[in-house]
Order: structure tokens, then C-alpha cells, then sequence
């Protein structure tokens, strides 16, 4: 009697094991690289292309204010010598102004650059996420990731998520 209890109990955990085999390999999980997709998607790289276009301007324009400093500078150092004590600092104050005015205009577009792109970025990702679920729905996957250490190539359907959203309409400007 011993023996055939002993027999039973491998056998059910044998056959539970085969059933868990069975089961795993039926599991469909997918991995898509966000990285990717937002450097290499045309959603994004229009993304990208709009944020430099947008900026573009606002950006020479604060590298020619620092061009009018520097030279602003440079004409106040050769001209120290012979100025007055008082006109030697106005015009310093001058400097130190603009320099700050500069400071404050870069940091204020840095801000907004940031922001911008935040909006632009979560805008793609939005997209990236429909068309994820899209892919999820359609393919009956059981598990898509994003963010994991390792991913095999069997499982990476980022190519595939990049096409989809290349071959997406655009939506609607706002």
C-alpha cells in the first residue's frame, strides 16, 4: 500500500508540473522598449522636430544677446582704462544687468523646453500606450511590459508597435 501512494504522489507531481509546462507555454507576454519607440517612431521624431522649430527662434535670439554681451564686455575692458570712476561703473552695472537679464531669459526658456517636451513626450506615449493595447487586444496577449532588466527577442514586439504608430494618422492639432 505504501508503495502505491508513493507512486500516486510522484505521478500527480509529475502530471501537476506537466500541466504548469503546458500552461506556461501558452502564456503570450510581450516587451516593447520605450526608449526606442520614442527616438526611432515618427510620432516622436515629429515631436522632436516641432519642439526645434518652436524654439529654434527664441534660442538664436538669447545667442545674440550673449554675442552683444560678450562684445559688450570686451569693448568695456579696452575702453577701462580711460573712463571716468563713474562711468566705469554704470557701465559695469550695465554688464552686470544684462548678464542677469540674459540668465534669467535662458532659464526661463530652459523651463519651458522642459515643459514642452514633457507635453509632447506624454502626448506620444499616449499614443504608444493605444496602440499597445491595440496590439494586446488584437494578438490576445496575456502581459505586455515595459520596463524590464532583460527581454529575449522572442517576446520584443517593439518594431511592431513602432509600425503601427508609423502607420497611424496624426491626431488633430489642439
Amino acid at each position: 500500500m505504501k508503495v502505491s501512494v508513493l507512486k500516486l504522489c510522484v505521478a500527480a507531481a509529475a502530471l501537476a508540473g506537466a500541466m504548469t509546462a503546458a500552461q506556461a507555454q501558452e502564456l503570450k507576454i510581450g516587451y516593447v522598449n520605450g526608449e526606442r519607440v520614442l527616438r526611432e517612431a515618427a510620432p516622436a521624431r515629429a515631436a522632436q522636430a516641432k519642439l526645434e522649430a518652436e524654439f529654434s527662434k527664441r534660442e538664436k535670439e538669447l545667442n545674440d544677446q550673449l554675442t552683444r554681451l560678450r562684445a559688450a564686455g570686451d569693448k568695456f575692458e579696452k575702453d577701462s582704462p580711460t573712463l571716468s570712476e563713474a562711468e566705469r561703473g554704470r557701465r559695469q552695472r550695465e554688464l552686470v544687468e544684462q548678464d542677469r537679464d540674459l540668465q534669467r531669459k535662458r532659464r526661463e526658456l530652459s523651463e519651458y523646453l522642459n515643459q514642452r517636451k514633457n507635453e509632447e513626450t506624454a502626448s506620444v506615449l499616449e499614443r504608444t500606450n493605444r496602440v499597445i493595447k491595440q496590439i494586446f487586444d488584437s494578438e490576445k496577449y496575456d502581459l505586455i511590459v515595459q520596463d524590464v532588466v532583460f527581454a529575449g527577442p522572442r517576446v520584443d514586439i517593439t518594431d511592431k508597435v513602432i509600425k503601427a504608430l508609423n502607420a497611424a494618422p496624426a491626431p488633430a492639432p489642439k
